[in-house]
């Protein structure tokens, strides 16, 4: 299933990720630093979602008290809760 997730408090604006058995497949994060964001979506691809959350929850961006990173895990939190918003495959 695919999820799209709007952060709070980075400069990314919206968060789609790609989700079958746990795995992650597909991770896309709009807007922010996009190299490193490309990077880090390019990792995390074929991790457990539950790893995913263990690595990046946490992580800061200067005195933002967050980051792209902590927004990705923060995102797949809500997702295991069911509080991200489903996009319908067509």
């Amino acid at each position: 299933m695919k999820y799209k997730y709007k952060p709070q408090g980075v400069c990314s604006t919206e968060i789609i990720v790609e989700i079958e058995n746990g795995i992650i497949k597909n991770l896309q994060v709009q807007n922010g630093c996009n190299g490193n964001l490309k990077g880090i979506s390019s990792l995390v691809k074929g991790m457990t979602v539950e790893e995913v959350i263990k690595r990046l929850k946490g992580i800061e961006c200067g005195r933002k008290g967050t980051s792209c990173p902590d927004q990705i895990a923060t995102a797949l939190e809500k997702i295991e809760r069911g509080e991200v918003e489903v996009i319908n495959e067509q």
